[in-house]
């Protein structure tokens, strides 16, 4: 299947009712495993991957961000979303050209933070978020085959409980062009209802630590268009192997194996794709 055709069959996705979940792999086999579920689509996570390379979060360079995206986008048929950061710039210029470098690694869609990585100011301001956005969305729209844009306000996730602003800013994000919009860190139901009703775009919703009680069945009817877990399961990976290490260094006990899938069903699941 082409590019084009798997963007189109991504754009189709939010373009419909039905809320679909888009998990986030870290590696190709996370996003093999994934696919093998049936799963639609996958996301990238900058966490997950940057654990996986013994990095926190944050420090993993452009260049190595989309290698990995490529790897993910060559791994499965599957549309892939990518998570790339503030674009690892904070000028529209930078903002713009990490898309247009994104767009050659054949990803169905991108994202756009409002969070510049700086502790002492953690949100750009207002005209810039906006302006980065739209320089991003012009830079896609250039391309022969544009992705989907998603933009994001992370007010939420960095101290800034304002749901006002972030509202805004989402408008704001819509106004310049992106398609799909995303506010991570909302915690109730009612603060995501605000976020659907306020905008026009397909909404994404993340679920983590600090939502996770809420079901799909009541984010579909508060009318999320899509659902992601960012480094949910690469956390949940790794808080499995920790808990086996754990037992193993602690209680001098190996129990943990009961609960591991068996070797012949992780290798079976890997042999298809090599036949494939």
């Amino acid at each position: 299947m082409s590019t084009a055709d798997v963007i189109a069959r991504f754009r189709t996705f939010h373009e419909r009712q039905k809320t679909f979940v888009i998990p986030n792999p870290w590696d190709i086999g996370s996003a093999r495993l994934l696919a093998d579920m049936g799963f639609e689509a996958l996301a990238t996570t900058s966490a997950g991957y940057a654990w996986s390379i013994g990095k926190p979060d944050g420090a993993v360079s452009r260049d190595q961000m989309l290698e990995r995206c490529a790897q993910i986008v060559g791994a499965t048929p599957l549309p892939v979303n990518a998570d790339l950061e503030n674009c690892y710039a904070h000028d529209p210029a930078g903002v713009a050209q990490t898309i247009r470098m994104a767009a050659g690694t054949g990803l169905a869609g991108a994202s756009i933070e409002d969070a510049s990585g700086d502790p002492a100011k953690p949100i750009y301001d207002f005209d810039l978020a906006v302006e980065r956005v739209r320089a991003g969305v012009e830079a896609n729209r250039a391309q022969p085959i544009p992705m989907l844009i998603c933009a994001r306000a992370e007010n939420f996730l960095n101290g800034r409980k304002d749901l006002a602003d972030t509202i805004k800013r989402l408008q704001a994000f819509a106004a310049a062009g992106a398609d799909v919009l995303y506010a991570p860190g909302l915690a109730t139901l009612d603060d995501i209802r605000a976020v659907i009703d306020a905008v026009n775009r397909p909404v994404n919703v993340l679920m983590s630590s600090f939502n996770p009680n809420l079901t799909l069945a009541e984010l579909e009817a508060a009318g999320a268009r899509r659902v992601s877990v960012g480094g949910g399961l690469a956390r949940a990976a790794y808080g499995e192997m920790l808990r086996a290490a754990h037992e193993m260094k602690d209680k001098g006990l190996f129990t943990y194996v009961k609960n591991a899938p068996p070797t012949p069903q992780i290798n079976g699941a890997f042999a298809k794709w090599e036949k494939s």
